[in-house]
């Protein structure tokens, strides 16, 4: 990378969201080796920073991310595809066992590696307009960064096996609709609504948060006494911490609860 080369991600702090930019948008953000390499240090930082309660992913210029760069994987398919899924995977993990909740705000396209990690977000905001495909079908390959645990439990088998075999474009309303997001925005209210939920995210109960997010990502591999007794678990670390006392004198007392986070 150059001096005048902009960074293929921004890390950006607003109070205690911190929201990770892709970068390249002359490229539609599509994620090349320094993209990824730049997201694992990025979401590193993150999880080692307990002032993080909520992490927002987004992308700068016409849209969100177009996928995987194709140029990477063009000079040398192999070994392109593991210099870009090692870091790759590896900030997925990571992303999936911090206490913060993440937020996907996605607009322009989703496609690709772009959906693969709009799927991994707790909360995903689309603006009106947004595109979304799978297309690793329609390269002549399968699909990578956590899409087939995570479409499946989103969508169930049946269809997950439709949008990731016939590779279709989907608009926004039908990506709603399927459950691939939670919220459709007009364009002119889309970043204020983001916002408006990371801030809430933000000043809710962190630890709580953390738990649920393991919960309900971890329920499907889990019989019911096992998940019981990770719930029971849970919950006495819960009970732990500052939040639950906070909680309930709040309820109480008839005012705002104010989270500690930890």
């Amino acid at each position: 990378m150059t001096a005048t080369t902009p960074p293929p991600l921004l890390l950006e702090r607003n109070g205690a969201i911190a929201t990770l930019r892709f970068n390249r948008p002359g490229a539609l953000n599509a994620i090349d080796v320094p993209m990824a390499t730049a997201l694992l240090a990025a979401v590193r930082s993150i999880a080692k920073d307990n002032s993080v309660r909520c992490v927002v992913l987004c992308g700068a210029g016409k849209g969100f991310m177009a996928g995987g760069d194709l140029a990477t994987l063009r000079a040398d398919p192999a070994q392109g595809a593991k210099d870009l899924l090692t870091p790759l995977n590896e900030a997925v993990a990571l992303l999936a066992q911090l206490n913060a909740p993440v937020i996907a705000q996605v607009h322009g396209v989703a496609a690709g590696a772009g959906l693969s990690l709009m799927l991994q977000a707790d909360f995903v905001l689309a603006a009106e307009g947004t595109r979304f495909n799978l297309a690793y079908i329609n390269l002549g390959t399968s699909c990578d960064v956590g899409a087939s645990w995570a479409l499946p439990r989103l969508v169930g088998l049946r269809r997950a096996l439709e949008i990731a075999m016939l590779g279709d474009t989907y608009s926004a309303l039908e990506a709603e609709r399927l459950g691939l997001v939670n919220r459709v925005v007009p364009a002119a209210e889309f970043d204020a609504a983001v916002q408006e939920l990371a801030q809430r995210l933000a000043g809710g109960p962190t630890l709580a948060y953390g738990h649920m997010r393991r919960l309900m990502r971890n329920a499907f591999d889990h019989d019911l006494p096992a998940q019981l007794a990770a719930e029971a678990e849970a919950f006495v670390a819960c009970a732990r911490s500052a939040d639950l006392p906070e909680g309930i004198e709040a309820f109480y007392a008839k005012r705002p609860a104010v989270f500690q986070g930890r």
